[in-house]
């Protein structure tokens, strides 16, 4: 009786695994995070400062997958060199490493990087550098295609930063229309996330022309936690929300700003924002 008991344990153990690992696989934690370039100017909020505080805030977020801006190579090598389950990608702004990176970060455990690559916000999209529409500095996309290791699902994902001036609104809606036309080209029925630094709010033609195609996760997400705003300048006290994550083909579940702190100081001089999502059934 025994022997058949603990036969009977191990059978009902598996099929536990069977049916409820691919169920916990259909989600996928997704966060975006402007990190702050790593600026001696920055005094009690430089990098050398915050760093650790980064790396607690990634840890207890625990995302599968997350875009930063302004990432420097140092600081997304500290990052994977303290949280090894990450591995992360990208190239800087200017087609090499010692710029800011739109550097993406994915759980080696869950995710495959199928491909990769990048394209600029500008006329001529495939040339690395390149501005156009009257902004000082390049802007650009990292994007990739990723398979979740447990159901084979895949999905496309953009992480980006756009320019930061109020004057460059124009530049903005010029940006988001090359993402939307690179969109247009992706299989329809693959899910798609889009992760950024918009530098505009929601009353802007920007988001207006964003969000006419992808769905605003905090909006529609039935559990929504923390401030709206996200960007407050080291303070703690946003004042704009210019962070944002936007989908096709998920339904989020949850989102959250984060707000973590140590003592009055901050990771970043932009709050993180995350959201989980499930993906829709096929």
């Amino acid at each position: 009786m025994r022997h058949l008991f603990s036969w009977l344990s191990a059978v009902l153990l598996v099929l536990s695994a069977t049916v409820s690992s691919p169920l916990a696989a259909q989600s996928l934690r997704v966060m975006s995070f402007n990190v702050r370039v790593p600026v001696a100017a920055d005094g009690p909020n430089r990098w050398e400062a915050r760093r650790d505080l980064m790396v607690r805030t990634i840890r207890e977020q625990h995302p599968d997958l997350m875009g930063t801006q302004e990432l420097h190579q140092e600081q997304g090598d500290y990052i994977v060199a303290k949280l090894p389950e990450y591995t992360w990608f990208g190239i800087d702004r200017r087609g090499g490493h010692s710029d800011e990176h739109m550097g993406v970060f994915y759980r080696k455990d869950v995710l495959v990087l199928k491909e990769s690559g990048n394209f600029w916000l500008s006329d001529t999209p495939d040339q690395p550098g390149s501005i156009s529409w009257g902004h000082p500095l390049p802007r650009m996309v990292t994007w990739a295609r990723f398979e979740v290791k447990a159901t084979g699902r895949t999905f496309y994902y953009y992480n980006t930063h756009m320019p930061y001036r109020s004057e460059d609104e124009p530049a903005r809606v010029k940006g988001a229309k090359e993402i939307l036309s690179r969109l247009a080209q992706l299989p329809k029925q693959v899910p798609f996330v889009l992760t950024g630094d918009l530098n505009t709010d929601t009353s802007s033609p920007t988001y207006a022309l964003l969000t006419q195609q992808l769905v605003d996760t905090r909006t529609v997400a039935p559990t929504v936690e923390g401030p709206e705003k996200t960007f407050h300048n080291f303070t703690g006290t946003p004042d704009q929300r210019i962070d944002f994550i936007l989908e096709r083909g998920f339904t989020p579940t949850d989102f959250i700003t984060v707000t973590t702190q140590r003592d009055g100081r901050y990771p970043s001089d932009h709050f993180p924002v995350r959201a989980d999502l499930t993906f829709n059934p096929r």
